[in-house]
């Protein structure tokens, strides 16, 4: 028997590989297949079940695909409707993978159809539980998702994961290894660990959610603190219930190259996007006017799903050279299947077509120190609010980038203003996004808090309600 954890740090999201006897099983895969392919080859094992732990939101599965390439049954809980074809599993159902047996716990309270899987060895001892969104590492699953489509409150589902925890989870040995959907940094929780895996005993003693007096506490515990979901992740789980186009197809339409001259005339035809994945320390030097940065080097999968919204939105891509694929690939996890091309040779081409560029007014931690003047500034702290209360530029505004969209629109044009975040990476998707919407009377600062905090500019950890962003 073979385990293996496949582990994506811009999702934080965990994926499984299992193998026993020259037969294998895929918990929770991404969208691309290539990676599952390659294993079951060098293996030489013969896919025979992808297993699903729900219909996920923060990303697209890739079950659809991986089914039409090698026979195996995808394998949902209770109460899965799928629009392709797929085993509804029943609780507490056997089924084997070479010498080991998956039991299905249908574990429903994150969403209705969530479902854990125990491994048992050859010797049929209970070894490990893949525990999608049910229980994390130092958290549970958020109960607010499915509210909508269950037609329940997020206290009833909170209710509903507590006893699914109770009955289905807690009774099982404290040896039993623990193999979560995702770990710190998804916003399926709130209080996860970096750790992706622990044994079950442990999470027992020190997981706030496992250590409640009662499903009341429980309740009041896990729904309290919640920030909104992103946009996108509604989307996402109609395209894992529905099905999708094939990820090679998407791709190929993504590597379309582009000259400056039809980069720019797509750009001016169509209502693309212009999404430049270069990194932010080189993007603010110069970028094609109207282009959103989001870096790959960062969170950007959830950024972009944060930020954009629309999965159909038409895209453009301006990347490093030979970073083209990996950009299309990234964005395909969220389901941002519509990119229709790239400019060929990267921003040089576009510079040494002579074309425009634009540029981020970006200063130093140190230059700001020089500058700013306390209570007649305006300072604009874009990081969450639980890092600005922790400590903050005194008297800075705190306005969160996920809710750009929203507070955009109270900014002052005529009045200027300066833009941190914690080290730069989101200040400046904040400052393209305030460009592009012809916001250009502010100032970016270099390095974020990190390097403030280094300077002699006063900073505070007092939470002034009228310096939050109002909920």
């Amino acid at each position: 028997m073979k385990i293996e954890q496949i582990y994506t740090g811009c999702l934080a999201q965990g994926a499984y590989y299992i193998t026993s006897n020259g037969e294998a099983a895929i918990i929770d895969p991404l969208r691309e297949t290539a990676p599952y392919m390659e294993r079951l080859q060098k293996d030489n094992v013969k896919l025979k079940y992808i297993f699903e732990t729900h219909f996920h939101a923060d990303f697209v599965s890739g079950h659809v695909d991986l089914s039409k390439k090698t026979g195996a049954f995808i394998v949902y809980g209770p109460n899965a409707v799928c629009e392709f074809d797929c085993i509804s599993a029943k609780d507490d159902e056997e089924l084997k993978i070479g010498d080991i047996t998956i039991k299905v716990l249908h574990t429903p309270g994150h969403t209705m159809e969530s479902t854990t899987y125990l491994l048992k060895d050859a010797a049929g001892k209970d070894h490990c539980i893949f525990s999608g969104d049910t229980l994390f590492l130092g958290d549970v699953g958020r109960p607010d998702l499915a509210q909508k489509a269950a037609d329940m409150t997020m206290e009833d589902l909170a209710g509903i994961l507590y006893e699914s925890l109770n009955n289905k989870i807690m009774p099982l040995a404290d040896e039993v290894i623990v193999y979560p959907a995702h770990g710190a940094g998804s916003a399926c929780g709130k209080n996860m660990m970096k750790e992706t895996v622990d044994t079950l005993g442990n999470q027992k003693k020190m997981n706030y959610a496992l250590n409640q007096p009662n499903k009341e506490a429980f309740v009041k515990a896990v729904t309290e603190g919640l920030l909104p979901p992103p946009g996108y992740f509604g989307m996402n789980v109609a395209m894992n219930k529905k099905g999708y186009e094939s990820f090679e197809t998407v791709l190929n339409n993504g590597m379309k190259a582009l000259t400056p001259d039809e980069f720019e005339a797509a750009a001016e035809n169509t209502e693309a996007l212009i999404l430049d994945t270069r990194d932010s320390s080189v993007f603010y030097k110069g970028f094609i006017p109207q282009s959103i940065n989001i870096g790959l080097n960062g969170d950007f999968a959830p950024w972009v799903g944060t930020l954009i919204i629309d999965i159909k939105q038409p895209i453009l891509l301006v990347t490093d050279l030979g970073k083209e694929e990996e950009s299309v690939t990234r964005l395909s996890r969220v389901g941002f299947d519509n990119v229709t091309g790239h400019i060929q040779g990267g921003f040089a081409a576009w510079l040494e077509a002579g074309k425009i560029e634009d540029v981020v007014d970006r200063i130093t931690a140190e230059q700001f120190a020089k500058e700013i003047k306390i209570g007649k500034d305006k300072v604009i702290d874009i990081r969450k609010d639980t890092e600005y209360a922790a400590a903050h530029v005194d008297e800075a505004y705190n306005r969160p980038l996920a809710f750009i969209n929203e507070w955009v629109k109270d900014i002052n044009p005529e009045e200027h203003f300066y833009i941190h975040c914690a080290g730069g990476y989101r200040s400046i998707i904040a400052a393209s996004i305030l460009q592009a919407r012809g916001y250009r009377n502010f100032t970016e600062i270099e390095g974020g808090f990190s390097a403030i905090s280094k300077t002699n500019v006063p900073a505070t950890d007092f939470l002034c309600q009228s310096k939050k962003m109002p909920a």
